[in-house]
């Protein structure tokens, strides 16, 4: 059972505004798994450098590729065991949308806490932000997740961030390849960590990816779906620099990594931009949520997420919908209070990168942890008991509520388990197993 940490450490942040910029807040009417989990968690920024990278920003069409050490900070998330005089709470300095403007977000990590090495390994996962964004954009979903006995990794992926936004080119290109080197980095550093702090940490064996938007687009790369010919040949990244993750490309099927066990998806991006066919979508073998709003103007739904979703026959796969959201459907945090107000450059008011016009944010939040919690207890830990949070009635509406007066389900109680009374509405879930219709 996942329960808070303790009522006298988050009884403040529970019912504190969002104003505050709190990363960490849980409504009273989330579900069951959205709390914080056992874990007190730390946290701490690392700076990793791929070596020998194409640089697509600096090669010109025709003339001879250009190479370079490619710089990529991340921000790690783990279980933590905290001092006597040590009380959860910290703070992440971060940007907003114009890359200048400096902010503070709240929430319940300790920088540089000593890690609880008693109860590890921990499974590992890895966060890809959208284009543009950060590591800290999913920063509610990472600090969760480590509280529940995980090592996360978020990734500042270079020419994609707030702060250092360049050619969409990049993003294509390196989505992917940032996911899979860290995960490498992250092994590598389970085995010899000259700080002492992730050796024998970190189950890099048991891995799950999490990306969103732009993010998305690179998990579903990572987990098997090459990109199709026309992408390729087509002027998104020049010289045909994607042909290194094209599907059937050799060097592309060696880089599948078999250590990645289950994978998240909030609104990927491709499919309604022509990037896969479903042919391809078809090699993917790796359990995969997708997260998506049915009125995503940005990576589409149908067209778009749903095809995804669709195609990708051969594993099982699960399709969240929050009903008539957008395409910030759960994964960004609430709106930073700075984001409400319009900044000279932006032809937007930076909230609208986090905001819903139906839903908000933190009750999205709070429903993606509550399934996120499910999906990666039951795929990356092999905890069945998981499968009563996610075999649901289809559609929330049509669950009904039947319980004794002691709080028993009745026999024909079909509400969504988890959900307090009157909560799930406007949602959906769909599961489908490999090769096989819905359930």
């Amino acid at each position: 059972m996942y329960v808070l940490f303790a009522a006298c450490t988050l009884l403040s942040p529970l019912w504190a505004s969002a104003q505050d910029n709190r990363i960490d807040l849980i409504r009273p009417d989330a579900p069951e798994l959205a709390a914080y989990g056992q874990y007190n968690v730390g946290t701490t920024s690392l700076n990793l450098s791929n070596p020998k990278q194409l640089d697509i920003i600096s090669s010109k069409v025709g003339a001879d590729p250009v190479y370079y050490d490619r710089p990529l900070t991340v921000e790690v998330w783990y279980p933590a065991t905290l001092k006597a005089q040590q009380a959860a709470g910290g703070k992440y300095q971060t940007y907003l949308r114009d890359g200048k403007t400096e902010i503070s977000l709240i929430g319940q990590a300790v920088r540089d806490a000593a890690p609880d090495t008693q109860h590890g390994p921990y499974p590992l996962l890895i966060v890809s932000h959208g284009y543009p964004g950060n590591r800290f954009l999913l920063s509610h979903l990472t600090e969760n997740l480590a509280s529940k006995g995980y090592v996360v990794v978020a990734i500042d992926h270079t020419d994609s961030t707030y702060s250092d936004l360049k050619a969409f080119s990049s993003t294509l290109l390196n989505r992917s390849l940032d996911q899979l080197f860290v995960l490498k980095q992250m092994a590598a550093l389970n085995k010899r960590d000259a700080t002492g702090r992730f050796t024998g940490l970190i189950n890099a064996d048991n891995t799950g990816l999490i990306g969103y938007s732009m993010g998305g687009y690179g998990v579903v790369n990572s987990i098997g779906a090459g990109l199709n010919e026309a992408s390729v040949n087509a002027a998104f990244v020049p010289d045909k620099a994607l042909a290194i993750r094209q599907a059937g490309n050799a060097s592309y099927l060696a880089s599948q990594d078999k250590r990645i066990k289950a994978a998240v998806a909030f609104a990927p991006w491709g499919w309604n931009a022509g990037l896969w066919d479903a042919a391809a979508l078809t090699t993917i073998r790796t359990p995969i949520f997708f997260i998506a709003g049915s009125a995503d103007d940005v990576s589409g739904y149908t067209p778009g997420v749903r095809n995804i979703y669709e195609n990708s026959i051969n594993t099982q796969r699960y399709l969240l919908t929050f009903e008539n959201a957008n395409h910030n459907a759960g994964a960004p945090i609430p709106a930073p209070k700075e984001s409400w107000s319009a900044i000279a450059g932006l032809k937007k008011i930076p909230a609208e990168s986090y905001i819903d016009a139906v839903w908000d944010n933190t009750r999205m939040n709070n429903i993606s942890q509550h399934f996120l919690t499910a999906f990666l207890a039951r795929y990356l830990k092999n905890d069945s008991s998981m499968d009563a949070y996610l075999n649901l009635t289809e559609n929330a509406r049509d669950g009904k509520w039947s319980t004794e007066e002691s709080g028993e389900p009745k026999p024909d109680h079909t509400y969504w388990k988890g959900f307090p009374a009157r909560s799930a509405i406007g949602l959906k879930l769909e599961q489908k197993s490999a090769t096989s219709t819905a359930r």
